[in-house]
């Protein structure tokens, strides 16, 4: 037996070798490559769509908070000046404050010793054009939100496309290496359309929010106005 072992000293004996598969990791610039010029193609006008959304939705953010603050004692200052008959020093005011409530309240006041319905109407106007200035490029946000998506689906087709014209040139013989392609466009233009799409969707939103706060402050403030007017003296 001792024989034995010497002659087959591997006999019984377990050898360990390393069979562990190595982890391969892929990472996003890599995984963006590995989708071909088709899949590149898409991802970069999706990047271009998400630096626009995200430019246009911290400069509307910005201009709406400038145009939201307000001194509070503004509106006790206006109608202090209009009561006593000091229009000069209301304006001068209103053009010192440069807010959209000033600006209406502004235009009502330029409007003072004409009937009220004309006073109203005439910050009615400017409020319009307030909020529209309010809302500029707002609306680009939510054609981002909606179009991005669709774009990335199109990478989708697309790479489906790819993987059927693979199978069909291999004779019916299907290599997942063959399809990696058509299958890395599919996948990586989906997730890129989706985040894209989800960004741009809350920031309009948001920004809808915090405008019909600032519209609100507008509307509020002008009641308050004509109020005053209204009062008997």
């Amino acid at each position: 037996m001792l024989n034995a072992l010497i002659q087959n000293p591997t006999e019984g004996v377990e050898v360990l070798t390393d069979t562990e598969p190595v982890k391969k990791t892929l990472s996003i610039i890599e995984l963006i490559s590995s989708g071909g010029v088709a899949g590149q193609f898409i991802i970069g006008l999706l990047f271009i769509l998400l630096i626009v959304a995200l430019y246009i939705y911290f400069e509307r953010l910005f201009a709406i908070k400038a145009a939201s603050q307000i001194d509070r004692n503004f509106m006790n200052e206006i109608k202090d000046h209009v009561t006593n008959g000091k229009i000069d020093s209301a304006q001068t005011l209103c053009s010192q404050q440069n807010t959209p409530v000033s600006r209406l309240i502004g235009k009502g006041i330029s409007r003072i010793g004409k009937p009220l319905e004309d006073i109203n109407t005439a910050i009615e106007n400017a409020g319009r054009l307030e909020v529209y200035g309010l809302e500029k490029n707002v609306s680009v946000l939510a054609t981002i939100s909606g179009a991005a998506p669709m774009i990335g689906f199109l990478g989708t087709v697309i790479g489906m496309i790819l993987s059927i014209f693979e199978i069909a040139n291999s004779g019916g013989q299907i290599d997942i290496k063959l399809l990696a392609d058509g299958l890395y466009t599919a996948m990586t233009t989906t997730v890129a359309g989706l985040v894209v799409g989800i960004v741009a969707y809350i920031t309009y939103n948001h920004l809808v929010v915090r405008t019909d706060k600032v519209v609100y402050q507008m509307e509020s403030n002008s009641l308050e106005f004509l109020d005053h007017l209204n009062e008997p003296i």
